[in-house]
This record gives structure tokens, C-alpha cells and sequence, in this order.
């Protein structure tokens, strides 16, 4: 899939925002995942559980609400409610 839907559908799943960092043109496995990750995961967990075994080795940011770099040991709960803060 390319990397454009895949972004797509961790945000449709995950209520987070990712930005795989390569080629546009690059495949990469389907997030066909159905329910979202823990709140209480940090996004370091995150990332190693769910997104490392679809990308491999290629470079994922977080953004958070505000639009910038979360940290890795944020706790998801918190990531996701930048979303929606104002």
C-alpha cells in the first residue's frame, strides 16, 4: 500500500498522525488493524508494536495536535487529546 493510505488509516484507527519518512512511491504492509492502541501506551510502544512491523526500518514522526514532534514517551491518552485541544 502506499504510504499515503497507510497514514491514513493509522489515523482512521489510531486517532494519531504519523509521517513515514520516504519515497511517496514506497509500499509498505496495510494498517488492518481495527481497534486502536492502549491510551496508556507511550508512542515509543506504539511505534515498535504497530507501526515498525508494516514500515521496517524507514523513519516515522508523530505530530501531534499542534503540529509538532511528540516525544516518545508521551502516553497515547495525552497525544490524542492534542487532536482536539484548542
Amino acid at each position: 500500500m502506499k504510504l499515503a493510505d497507510f497514514e491514513q488509516q493509522v489515523w482512521d484507527v489510531e486517532n494519531i498522525r504519523i509521517v513515514v519518512r520516504a519515497d511517496e512511491n514506497d509500499e509498505v504492509k496495510a494498517y488492518n488493524l481495527k481497534r486502536a492502541a492502549d491510551e496508556t501506551w507511550t508512542t515509543n510502544k506504539f511505534l515498535k508494536n504497530r507501526i515498525e512491523p508494516r514500515v521496517g526500518s524507514k523513519k516515522v514522526v508523530v505530530i501531534r495536535g499542534d503540529g509538532q514532534k511528540s516525544r516518545g514517551g508521551v502516553k497515547l491518552r495525552n497525544l490524542r487529546a492534542t487532536y482536539s485541544a484548542k
